[in-house]
């Protein structure tokens, strides 16, 4: 909405007032791309989404079995460690917690984690309550296409904020993995890539939770 009304100083003027700019970001109205090490090229034909750990059964599916999952749609706010934050972005996909309410995932008592496994062994750790949340997606498109190989083809974690800021927790983009391949759910967390480089292990950008050690004063 904004990008078509407003430049972009006026534009975060507008959600600085309205309290969806978290402090230390500064808004784009492109959408950078950033990622370690190389671009996979990823075959739709041999594709599949694991899920495994602490689950009663675990399920793979490939690419036309987890396109015929039910879908949903949100707009999200999200926030980059990097200090940009891009708003209204708009994402279709798969919601994890519709599969865990549906039953076509059954986490064990025990599960307190999950780590997500992407292409090129990139990982990225995550509470169950927080991928549980409706602002967090299992995402297939942006802003009503395909996903970008850039952005994550032909799957990425997403974790945002809603432009109401409901009292949902959030967390840095970097929380939703691009390339996605696996989710373990576990009953210890297990640091990723970037928290075990150092990067906040809760990566709330409310609290500008950027590098272990940060606080927020």
């Amino acid at each position: 909405m904004f990008n078509k009304v407003f430049g972009r100083r006026e534009q975060e003027d507008a959600v600085r007032g309205m309290n969806r700019l978290p402090p230390g970001q500064s808004l784009t109205q492109k959408f950078p791309v950033l990622h370690y090490g190389p671009t996979p090229n990823t075959d739709l034909a041999t594709w599949d989404l694991r899920v495994f750990g602490a689950v009663e059964e675990e399920v793979a599916w490939d690419w036309e079995a987890f396109n015929k999952l039910p879908r949903t749609k949100l707009t999200l706010d999200i926030h980059c460690v990097t200090r940009w934050s891009k708003f209204d972005t708009d994402w279709e996909g798969v919601s994890l917690k519709t599969l865990v309410d549906e039953g076509f995932i059954k986490p064990k008592p025990e599960a307190k984690y999950v780590i997500q496994h992407c292409e090129v062994g990139y990982t990225t750790n995550t509470p169950l309550d927080l991928v549980l949340q409706d602002n967090f997606l299992l995402a297939t498109h942006f802003d009503g296409k395909p996903l970008t190989v850039e952005h994550g083809w032909p799957l990425r974690g997403v974790i945002g904020a809603f432009p109401d800021r409901s009292e949902k927790k959030s967390a840095y983009l970097w929380k939703g993995g691009k390339w996605l391949r696996g989710l373990e759910f576990r009953a210890d967390d297990q640091l990723g890539f970037w928290e075990r480089a150092g990067y906040h292990n809760e990566a709330d950008p409310w609290q500008e939770q950027r590098f272990a050690g940060d606080r927020w004063f």
